[in-house]
């Protein structure tokens, strides 16, 4: 597997997401500047967590005009995985690449916490070495990490199956004390309908070696290394 990570003005994830592509899976992992133009021979792009431009007027919204941005969905356009992670997945969404929106957490402050998160569909590129129903530990740490969609476009969400990771309790129950931003259905990730963009708030990179307190990230990167090579037959 080939991946790419990027590096945004502002991104404090890079290192953490390229360490466990490179040394955790042995990828052959390279990074890319937020000015670069073009995706070359790459299987996955990573668009890790941070503060993009400072986060100035919203997350991500400065990011999503970045050059590579262009490349990126020009990427995915044409079958390339594309993992969004906290900022990440805030700049998906800002691009287009991913429906919704992120506000302002419910408390008002930034949170950076273990959480629980539910598999909802394992025949994803991101899910399929996972059971429907696991429930991984992973951290998180933002300010706006508060998935809000209008009416029409949540019932499409949910109508198409684009969620795939849900806040939940340790025993997998949907429940609002476990949603620790106040994400509307207790959303913490999802896909595109083509099914090759993620984007998520937990960070797996921070949950992938034993030594951090969890290896349930770890399952995601497995995930697309596993689908990566099938693909290639």
């Amino acid at each position: 597997m080939k991946a790419g990570v990027i590096i945004f003005p502002g991104s404090n994830c890079d290192r953490d997401t390229y360490w466990v592509l490179s040394k955790v899976l042995g990828a052959e992992t390279r990074y890319l500047w937020h000015d670069d133009t073009q995706i070359d021979d790459l299987d996955l792009v990573v668009l890790p967590g941070g503060f993009s431009y400072g986060d100035y007027l919203r997350t991500g919204a400065f990011a999503r005009f970045s050059p590579i941005m262009k490349a990126v969905a020009d990427f995915a356009k044409n079958g390339g995985i594309v993992l969004g992670i906290c900022n990440g997945f805030q700049i998906l969404l800002e691009a287009g690449l991913l429906e919704g929106a992120m506000i302002p957490n419910k408390s008002l402050r930034f949170i950076c916490d273990w959480v629980r998160i539910r598999v909802e569909r394992n025949d994803t590129p991101f899910t399929a070495n996972a059971k429907i129903g696991d429930v991984l530990k992973i951290p998180i740490a933002h300010f706006e990490g508060n998935y809000f969609a209008p009416k029409e476009i949540l019932s499409k969400v949910e109508k198409n199956r684009q969620v795939v990771f849900r806040y939940c309790t340790e025993n997998g129950e949907i429940t609002e004390d476990a949603n620790p931003n106040g994400s509307l259905n207790n959303i913490a990730g999802i896909i595109n309908e083509q099914g090759n963009i993620l984007g998520m708030m937990p960070h797996p990179e921070r949950a992938s070696e034993a030594i951090l307190g969890s290896e349930d990230g770890k399952v995601i990167f497995e995930s697309i290394a596993k689908y990566i090579k099938q693909k290639r037959g």
